[in-house]
């Protein structure tokens, strides 16, 4: 109770005076001063203590627990979420925010050194500027200012603005995939969508499913809920059936989270015996999928990756689709596909999230699909990053040592690297830092691991013409760091540079 004994709230500022009090807490939060699961003063006491009615602590309580700073335990009270890593890891975001400390000293990485002009940049999953389609969406843009006036600017509903969600609907027919307007949610990007599902579906202490390993930002919403995160390795064709049916019999979780195209980080694609069973299992065992449809459009081998969803005989998949990827990913947009079971969750979760995904954004994207304007831009971007792709595994092939293993994707814009055992890709990520490379070690990608043989290289943030020449001293890297810390003696003390 004496650490609150500081908080002072000002009564004549305009902003109400449980956002002051919560913001005064989160920051106590943030900076360590109240530590995980440290349980929080009951609201009669810390009502008296600052002068205040119960009312303004019960909401700023329940504001930290929507801004996932706090969790309750019935008959128990609040408390302090446990802290996670950067919640904005992995794809969805640049790479000054993928991760934010490797090693066991917790460097946090230097933006400076990553967006400098000399830096190739392997990490990031956002596409370099010369990708975005300003000029067709400044058009589109204008044009809806022009018809829909001032109405562009206002609320949408929480589901989404309609005529959006019915060309949704027309556009994955295209994936095989039929729904109905009234199951389709307009989110404000992927990590949104999995957000929403954690608020919607996660009480404390739930069990959810991973394939190990998988994107980041997952890993912190999930934990953000306080839920119970069990991993199941991923193979080459998907996750490990059998280690899911050992845990199912274990465990009953809520949902599994899963990537079956050009996954993050492996690139693995899920054969379509192991989709089937995925399904199967779902009905057998009561639980739902979370499908992450990464990227199946940047197929390269002409087998276009069809979504689990297509074939979701037992209604169990919820799906996750973002715009934003291969769009323009400041404007965060997506959609979500889910059963009606899960309706009045998901919506509420969403109008606690942000009310609504912007309108205006919205409609420019709804004239988008409607005059077949993303569908140019998905070519165009397929010819792209295709053309990447070949460069990337011509250049691999070419430079990499044999010591290291390289799984070669079917498509997407990762490759899963691994070096031999023992070496580290945490002080491997360091070394590249230090010679203008970025790189993402694979600890990120798990639940709890500080370090990892594996890492990940990206081609959305890599211009096409610096890809060969990144590779090739990329590799001369990874040379000189196989021969130093390959020799045992010398790894404690001798510096790589």
């Amino acid at each position: 109770m004496d650490k609150f004994k500081n908080i002072k709230l000002n009564r004549e500022n305009s902003q109400h005076l449980y956002i002051q009090l919560s913001n005064a807490i989160k920051k106590m939060i943030v900076t360590g001063e109240l530590e995980p699961d440290t349980k929080l003063p009951p609201i009669r006491k810390l009502a008296n203590k600052l002068g205040v009615n119960n009312v303004t602590i019960v909401n700023a309580y329940k504001h930290l627990e929507n801004e996932n700073y706090v969790y309750k335990k019935v008959g128990s009270g609040t408390f302090v979420k446990p802290k996670i890593e950067y919640q904005e890891m992995g794809l969805h975001v640049p790479i000054d925010t993928e991760f934010n400390s490797v090693g066991n000293d917790s460097k946090l990485i230097n933006y400076d050194i990553i967006t400098n002009d000399v830096t190739i940049n392997f990490a990031s999953g956002m596409p370099t500027p010369d990708l975005f389609p300003v000029s067709d969406f400044k058009k589109a843009l204008n044009e809806i200012l022009d018809t829909d006036k001032g109405n562009a600017f206002g609320y949408q509903e929480s589901q989404g603005f309609y005529p959006l969600r019915c060309s949704i609907k027309n556009y994955i027919k295209s994936y095989n995939i039929d729904s109905e307007t009234e199951n389709i949610q307009i989110i404000s990007g992927a990590q949104q969508g999995i957000d929403i599902i954690s608020k919607a579906l996660i009480d404390y202490g739930d069990v959810v499913f991973i394939e190990s390993p998988t994107y980041r930002g997952a890993i912190a919403s999930f934990k953000s809920r306080s839920a119970r995160i069990i991993e199941i390795p991923i193979q080459e064709d998907g996750i490990n059936i059998k280690s899911l049916e050992n845990k199912l019999k274990v465990f009953t979780p809520k949902f599994i989270y899963v990537m079956p195209n050009f996954q993050n980080p492996t690139g693995y694609t899920y054969s379509n015996n192991k989709k089937e069973k995925l399904l199967d299992l779902a009905k057998k065992y009561d639980f739902y999928i979370i499908e992450d449809d990464y990227l199946s459009e940047l197929s390269f081998n002409n087998l276009k990756g069809f979504p689990l969803k297509s074939i979701d005989k037992y209604d169990r998949v919820i799906y996750i689709k973002s715009f934003s990827k291969i769009f323009m990913p400041g404007l965060r947009l997506g959609f979500m596909i889910f059963p009606l079971s899960v309706y009045n969750d998901v919506i509420s979760a969403k109008h606690v999230s942000d009310i609504s995904t912007s309108g205006l954004i919205q409609r420019t994207f709804n004239l988008y699909l409607r005059k077949g304007i993303w569908q140019k831009h998905i070519q165009y971007m397929q010819t792209i990053y295709k053309k990447r792709f070949q460069i990337m595994t011509n250049s691999l092939n070419k430079y990499l040592p044999k010591q290291v293993h390289i799984n070669l994707p079917k498509g997407g814009l990762n490759f899963w690297i691994s070096l031999p055992n023992g070496f580290s890709s945490n002080e491997l990520y360091n070394l590249c830092i230090k010679n203008n490379i970025v790189i993402v070690p694979g600890s990120v990608f798990y639940k709890d691991k500080n370090d990892s043989n594996y890492f990940r290289l990206n081609t959305a943030s890599v211009y096409t013409e610096q890809i060969d020449e990144g590779i090739k001293k990329l590799s001369n890297i990874l040379i000189q760091f196989l021969k130093i810390y390959g020799n045992k003696e010398l790894r404690p003390t001798t510096p790589l540079l």
